[in-house]
């Protein structure tokens, strides 16, 4: 049985005590684990996700593209093509039960004279993997896209296709399985897994967990987690992409996704819309063995605008926001997800790069099937799916905002004037199920400090809004994670 709830206000946080012993602990608060975690949370088991970073959604997942893919351009019978396809159908979905933006909005890979031949071995994969796509030719394309490259004769479109906010996405999963019971602990690294009884003691830098199950969502580090478990050894590279963010004035001249034809180093370049409203470009793909190698370059850059104008003719650099990287885990050609062979009640979702976002829910649920049938675990005879709309200032009327502001006057008192976002969603967001307690946590909950001015203005408001909630000095509000973050570092003068 489904239940509908609001939650606008103040939430109690969810209580667990000093409770060191769990059925099954999930490792990484990624796109994947707080999948993997949503889906078990609907069962009568106690779960927890652990994770090293000061949220969910803080390393690769919040430089994610966004994309949902169709599934046109993954090897038949992978992995990577079974969950594309299901967790495309179910992306949209979840989407929507969660409030998260999202648009289905459509992709085309778009092709010169001398590429068209490529197109047709993306669609024969398409019909292979079940996925619907049409192949355009240059009159079509441009009427979906006028701005396309000159040089661009043919285009394979995919409405199965689309975009999402890939962050909101992850916190919205960590989210719902909090109000259905499970326990989120952030800044919980873990470094070292031992089995002791047929049990899993889970050590973190501070803490130690008991479990009967594991399932290792780490990411980059996944690999790593697999060798303290003693499970299966993973060689890992590492693939960093570079992306622009574009101001939401852009976001009139696109349409749709567009792509590249997808090379041996993923799917190349694309131009596309976000669904908070920016335009990106991006990412490239540099080879690095560093999971920490995040960092944009003058020389990357440089080829992705070079890149870019294969397929796009009227790129908007002095609309250019931000730039930005991220990391994709490569280990071989497919994804690995399933049970160890090496270590007893041991389960893995790594090596998810593209399209890992879109496969995410149906890893998700593949995974706590199969968990959930060795336990012999059932479901709750009530969880949490739905979740009520709620307020954000751009997509209400004045009418709907001034009754709010009867209610609460933090309503009226714009912080984020960029992305127009009050005090009161901030406020919402510090007290979220999984709290927001720094300044990019808030960020990727509200948009506050996303916008043109990238927090140059609303980033010390924000800064005492979450002192203020936490009850913590300004010097102690940190803009991540880690110690070294912080942004005051000591008081200049008292302001009378």
């Amino acid at each position: 049985m489904s239940t509908r709830i609001a939650f606008i206000g103040h939430q109690p946080k969810n209580e667990t005590g000093d409770k060191m012993k769990y059925d099954c602990i999930v490792i990484g608060g990624g796109i994947i684990g707080a999948a993997v975690l949503d889906r078990l949370a609907r069962y009568d088991l106690d779960v927890l996700l652990l994770e090293k970073e000061d949220d969910v959604a803080s390393f690769s997942t919040r430089a994610n593209s966004g994309i949902v893919h169709a599934g046109y351009d993954c090897e038949p019978n992978t992995q990577k093509a079974l969950f594309n396809v299901e967790g495309n159908k179910l992306v949209w979905q979840d989407a929507k039960e969660l409030d998260v933006p999202h648009h289905q909005c459509g992709s085309i890979v778009v092709a010169t004279k001398d590429q068209v031949q490529g197109l047709e071995i993306l669609k024969e994969k398409a019909e292979a993997n079940g996925v619907y796509v049409e192949i355009w030719d240059k009159q079509k394309t441009r009427e979906l896209e006028p701005n396309v490259a000159d040089e661009i004769a043919f285009s394979l479109y995919a409405p199965s296709a689309g975009i999402v906010s890939p962050y909101q996405l992850c916190i919205a999963y960590a989210d719902r399985a909090v109000r259905n019971g499970a326990t989120v602990k952030l800044e919980q690294e873990v470094v070292g897994i031992e089995r002791k009884d047929g049990v899993y003691i889970v050590h973190t830098q501070d803490s130690d967990y008991e479990c009967d199950y594991i399932v290792n969502c780490a990411g980059a580090y996944g690999a790593k987690v697999n060798d303290m478990a003693g499970a299966e050894h993973f060689d890992t590279t590492y693939r960093r992409g570079d992306y622009f963010v574009l101001d939401n004035t852009e976001r009139k001249n696109i349409h749709t996704v567009i792509f590249q034809l997808p090379t041996a180093a993923g799917k190349g370049v694309l131009v596309a819309p976000t669904a908070d409203g920016n335009v990106i470009y991006g990412p490239t793909a540099i080879d690095t063995t560093d999971p920490d190698d995040t960092a944009s370059s003058l020389d990357s850059l440089d080829v992705l605008r070079k890149s870019v104008a294969l397929s796009y003719k009227t790129p908007a650099y002095n609309k250019c926001i931000r730039v930005y990287s991220g990391l994709r885990t490569i280990i071989g050609h497919d994804f690995i997800v399933g049970k160890s062979k090496q270590a007893d009640n041991f389960y893995t979702a790594i090596g998810i790069c593209s399209p890992g976002l879109t496969s995410a829910p149906a890893i998700a649920e593949y995974l706590v099937k199969e968990i959930t049938k060795e336990m012999g675990a059932t479901k709750k005879a009530e969880y949490i799916t739905v979740v009520e709309k709620l307020p954000r200032l751009t997509e209400i009327s004045a009418n709907e905002i001034n009754a709010l502001v009867k209610q609460d006057e933090a309503w009226g008192r714009i912080v984020c004037r960029c992305e127009k976002v009050t005090e009161a969603e901030i406020v919402r967001a510090i007290h979220s199920p999984v709290p927001a307690t720094t300044v990019d946590a808030v960020k990727r909950r509200t948009r506050a400090g996303m916008g043109r001015c990238q927090g140059g203005f609303c980033g010390p408001r924000v800064m005492e809004i979450i002192s203020r909630e936490l009850n913590i000095p300004l010097d102690k509000v940190r803009k991540g994670g880690g110690e070294d973050s912080n942004i005051a570092c000591y008081k200049i003068k008292e302001v009378q």
